[in-house]
Parts: structure tokens; sequence; C-alpha cells
């Protein structure tokens, strides 16, 4: 019987510095993780990383941050070899990347979309295929997507949009990578409170995203926090492994499908 217990696993988390994929780097570590691969795509992100990696090794886990942009092949593929070189072959794989923009259709430019495109679609890809190259048989892969993938709105198109490909890309790579025993899954959190959420939503949608959840009044602000999305994510990458080619969608009620 295979092992899904975290205890002495390899990681490697895009996008692990801060915010979402910063708590789950913490908690994977405080989880038994043997070593953990934090990834960051700016110079602005460095401090966050670096206190990442501080936590995670506080918490008895090697860890190693690694700076790219990953909206290239390349830079994918050079992320997996670093990695690999600094902490061995991975068991798990979290991809917390994504950029939100919310617009009007009409106004959207091709450079935006191209942009969208590249961060949500384009490197969830090329993530899903070097995690599938590199992992470690009976791994774990989990993406991150959003709630807005059950939702009826306007505004999102570019976001929601070039997020929805993922659903896709994660049941053909469960199919492929299921005689490996890898289990890959993707997560839909709701509008969650962090730094990614505010800058493109005005007041009134925010005072809106923080009452829309069924269970809303029992948030602590409302939105999804990320701390009740990170034991979800613990549990798909562990002893859920059994969970496979489903987006699931961890919003309180937020949206559904």
């Amino acid at each position: 019987m295979a092992d899904h217990s975290i205890k002495g696993k390899t990681v490697i988390i895009a996008g692990g510095a801060k915010n979402l994929g910063g708590l789950i780097a913490r908690d994977l570590a405080q989880q038994g993780a043997k070593a953990v691969v934090i990834h960051y795509n700016s110079a602005s992100s460095r401090n966050d990383a670096d206190a990442t990696v501080a936590a995670v090794e506080a918490a008895g886990a090697k860890a190693v941050a690694i700076q790219a942009d990953l909206t290239s092949a390349g830079a994918m593929e050079k992320l997996f070899a670093e990695a690999i070189a600094a902490v061995g072959r991975p068991d798990i794989a979290i991809n917390t990347v994504g950029k939100v923009l919310k617009k009007p259709i009409v106004e959207i430019s091709e450079a935006e979309y191209d942009e969208m495109s590249a961060v949500n679609a384009k490197t969830a890809f090329f993530f899903l295929k070097e995690a599938g190259r590199n992992l470690n048989d009976n791994g774990k892969i989990c993406t991150l997507v959003t709630s807005l993938l059950g939702a009826f709105t306007p505004f999102y198109a570019s976001y929601a949009g070039t997020k929805a490909p993922v659903e896709h890309f994660t049941r053909a790579a469960a199919k492929e990578f299921g005689e490996r025993g890898i289990s890959v899954t993707a997560v839909g959190p709701g509008p969650m409170d962090t730094p990614f959420f505010y800058p493109a939503e005005g007041a009134d949608a925010v005072a809106y995203h923080k009452t829309a959840a069924a269970l809303s009044p029992f948030s602590r602000t409302g939105l999804t926090d990320i701390e009740d999305v990170v034991p979800f994510i613990r549990h798909l990458v562990s002893d859920g492994w059994w969970i496979t080619g489903q987006t699931i969608l961890i919003n309180g009620g937020y949206t559904t499908k």
C-alpha cells in the first residue's frame, strides 16, 4: 500500500512565498514534510519568500526559495530542474499562481488577454507537464483555480475564462498520470481575504462579496479565509489521494456547480 502521508515528503509550491501559498508551505512543513521548494515571481516577493523559508526551516523541514517568471515552458522546466538539484524529486506539487483582472470584455486589450492567458492557463499547463515528468510515483498535484468557474457574472471573462482550461488540464492529467498512482486536482476558493483580492474590486463589490456566501455570517471577514482552504489542500495531497480529476470549490456556498 502506498504511503500517502505528508511526513518525509518533498514539496514544490509555485507562488509559495505569501498569502495562501505561503500558508500551505508552513502547514505542510508542520505536517512533517522533509523539504519545501518555495517559488516566487519577482524581487518584490523576495522578503516574503525569505520569511516563509525561515518558517519552514523552523518547523524542521529543508527549504529553498527560487525566483522565476513561469510564463514560459523553459522557465518552468528550469524551476523543476533547480528544485530537484536542491532537494530531490518532488512528491507533492502545488500551483497557486494566478492573476485577476476585472474588466468589461469590450475594454480588454490583446496585451491584457495575452498576459492573463499566460499566467493563468499556460503556466498551469506547463506546471502540470513538468510535475508529470518529474514527480515520484504516487505523487500529488493540486492547482488553484477560482470559484468564479461556478458563477454567472460579468467582468471576469479574462480571469475565470483563463482559469477554466485548468479544469480540463486536470482531468486529462489525472487520466494520463493515474497509472503511476499520481492524483491531480484543482481547488477553487471563493474570494479570499488577501491583498490579491482587493485591488481588483471597488468598495461596492467588496461589500457584495462579503455577503454572497451562504456561510458569510460565520466567516471572520465574510470572505473565504485562507486558513479554511489549507486543510482541504492538505487532505488532497495526502489521505485524499483517491479524489482525482476533479475541481473542488471551497467557498462557504459562494457558488456551486
